[in-house]
């Protein structure tokens, strides 16, 4: 298992990998990983037991984070919550009414703060070969988990008040759905560079 900083990811495998032609490439991907965002969070799925449904939007953070990248992971989640600043409805619970900063502000901004900090960390954390191994992944992706949850927990108590059911709202209904996307991811990424090979070496 590599631990040290390398300098490809799976975004590093395809297409150009030099001059303006890579500027190119990551361009689209920037606005390819938006776009995924953007759907992932608007996808819902119902889990039993919990009675709060699975939205894709964690699972397409922390996996564009591990496959763009710690600097194209930042660039794409910055401009997702940009254009979602600006207005669009690409949260999960917003709408064409309810979006924008107004929406960012409210109970859900700790968690965007969240995905930020996590998309980083699961880019750093793939440069260093953490997603080449089904082991090193599930780490990586309990780590990101945690990295959305604390500021989204904290917020939730600064906003609503600590006397509040913090844990009931903000945590314990996405428990069941937020560990199947993590076994999902940290089996997908690795079957990944099984299939394209050790291209880092």
């Amino acid at each position: 298992m590599q631990l040290t900083a390398s300098h490809r990811t799976l975004s590093d495998l395809f297409g150009p990998t030099e001059g303006s032609a890579r500027l190119v490439k990551q361009t689209v991907l920037v606005v390819l990983g938006i776009t995924l965002l953007a759907v992932a969070a608007k996808i819902k799925l119902p889990i039993w037991p919990s009675p709060v449904p699975i939205t894709m939007g964690t699972f397409a953070v922390l996996t564009i984070g591990a496959a763009y990248g710690a600097r194209l992971g930042l660039v794409t989640i910055l401009g997702y919550m940009l254009i979602g600043a600006l207005g669009y409805d690409v949260f999960a619970s917003s709408s064409a009414e309810k979006a924008g900063l107004t929406y960012m502000m409210g109970g859900t901004g700790g968690y965007l703060v969240g995905y930020v900090l996590a998309t980083l960390t699961l880019g750093a954390l793939a440069e260093r070969g953490w997603d080449r191994s089904v082991i090193w992944m599930g780490v990586a992706m309990l780590i990101g988990n945690a990295l959305i949850y604390v500021p989204g927990l904290v917020w939730l108590g600064q906003l609503y008040g600590w006397d509040k059911p913090i844990l009931e709202w903000g945590l314990t209904p996405f428990l069941v759905g937020d560990g199947l996307k993590l076994l999902l991811a940290a089996v997908i990424l690795p079957l990944v560079w099984k299939l394209v090979g050790d291209a880092r070496r």
